[in-house]
């Protein structure tokens, strides 16, 4: 475990008390679980505060009413859903692009879960930490995106990892100390088209890339996971977070998802942890670090047979996690622009413009033309143009081959 290691309990944890929560997206997959774990623990955890971006304003309506939220509590992007919020609520909700940024410096939590989807979500990863505020980490574009600015801006032990991946080094770190760490071992499921060549990959369509095999998730990361870019931003996101040389970090391919990740110690153990495919564990860990909360999710059944496998990825048909490893290795901005060529590539597939493989291809493309724009940002506006310059060649790259 470094010296950097951002996830030990803060002496602000309030041990024995519950904890203000406030969720920064709270209708997607991550926020509704952590709703769900709230619920059912409200001796531990209070909901002070919601964020979304308005595309279900019934959802968030019910959830302000549930824990009893005044329209002051509420941040809605999109400005027809923050209209009819309001309208709910009896008060006006705060809206526009910068809302959930604004909201954390309005309303004081103990915790902000930043559950936002994209690098979008790094001004709120920002402001939290300028807070002072126990910041549970879901939203992994905005450390990629923010990089050496959000590790710089963080005290020790103000980050907790909520993804399943990183929480699970979290815990089997405890079983040694940082000199005895020889490996980090990231576990994937594979996604829909494990085993498929790039070949095979050509004519996959937009529905069949979300359609992941074990895990629910919101449609952004289950085309991530597809692709294997989640994966490439998970090696990103465990190399910052725990200050490690991303060749130390290998990937290996898990279908059963139930080993969420593993570290090698220099003795020649491995420790692992092991649970059912739910993000409620690593959700109620991150609310309640370092303290576990009890039935936050059902344990494997050892008195029943299962089985579980591992195989080495295939980097010609999914190159994704190369070329992050490539990126963190380079150093600030290229994880924000590998991070940045992504989500415009993504988009360029759901609008039917390119196909699957080529979305990393992309990637790989806006890498290697980075040059004249990767200088290392100063703050968080200087990470907004480069990725605006990712975005850019994307878009070219783009037109360039609907042209061919």
């Amino acid at each position: 475990m470094s010296s950097n290691f951002r996830t030990t309990c803060r002496e602000t944890c309030h041990n024995g008390s519950v904890k203000d929560v406030l969720i920064l997206g709270s209708t997607g997959s991550i926020g509704t679980q952590a709703v769900e774990v709230i619920r059912d623990n409200r001796d531990q955890f209070n909901v002070v505060g919601l964020a979304t971006g308005g595309n279900n304003p019934d959802v968030v309506i019910e959830q302000a009413l549930e824990f009893g939220l005044s329209a002051d509590q509420i941040a809605v992007r999109n400005i027809e859903g923050a209209k009819a919020v309001s309208k709910a609520l009896g008060g006006y909700v705060i809206t526009g692009d910068t809302c959930a940024s604004a909201l954390v410096d309005s309303q004081p939590a103990d915790i902000v879960l930043n559950a936002l989807v994209g690098s979008a979500g790094l001004p709120a990863t920002l402001e939290t930490l300028k807070n002072g505020t126990t910041l549970a980490l879901a939203n992994k574009e905005s450390l990629v995106a923010g990089g050496r600015i959000v590790l710089d801006a963080a005290a020790p032990g103000q980050i907790v990892p909520v993804d399943s991946e990183h929480s699970a080094i979290a815990q089997t770190l405890r079983s040694g100390s940082s000199g005895e760490v020889a490996r980090y071992v990231l576990t994937a499921s594979g996604g829909p088209f494990r085993g498929k060549t790039r070949d095979e990959l050509m004519d996959v369509t937009p529905d069949q890339a979300v359609a992941h095999p074990t895990w629910s998730m919101g449609t952004m990361n289950s085309l991530n996971s597809a692709t294997m870019v989640n994966k490439g931003l998970e090696l990103i996101e465990a190399s910052l977070l725990f200050d490690v040389d991303p060749d130390l970090i290998d990937v290996t391919v898990h279908p059963q998802s139930v080993v969420h990740s593993m570290v090698t110690f220099t003795d020649g153990a491995t420790i692992a942890q092991a649970s059912p495919p739910s993000m409620k564990l690593p959700i109620s860990l991150a609310l309640g670090w370092p303290d576990r909360v009890a039935g936050a999710q059902e344990s494997l059944d050892f008195t029943q047979a299962f089985e579980w496998s591992f195989e080495p990825l295939d980097d010609d048909a999914f190159p994704a996690v190369k070329l992050a490893r490539q990126a963190t290795k380079q150093g600030d901005p290229y994880p924000a622009i590998y991070n940045a060529a992504n989500e415009a590539a993504t988009d360029a597939f759901f609008a039917g413009r390119i196909r699957f493989p080529q979305i990393v291809d992309l990637i790989a493309e806006v890498l290697d033309g980075a040059g004249s724009y990767a200088t290392t940002p100063g703050d968080v506006y200087d990470i907004m143009r480069i990725e605006a310059r990712a975005r850019e060649q994307v878009g070219n790259a783009v037109a360039r081959l609907e042209r061919a």
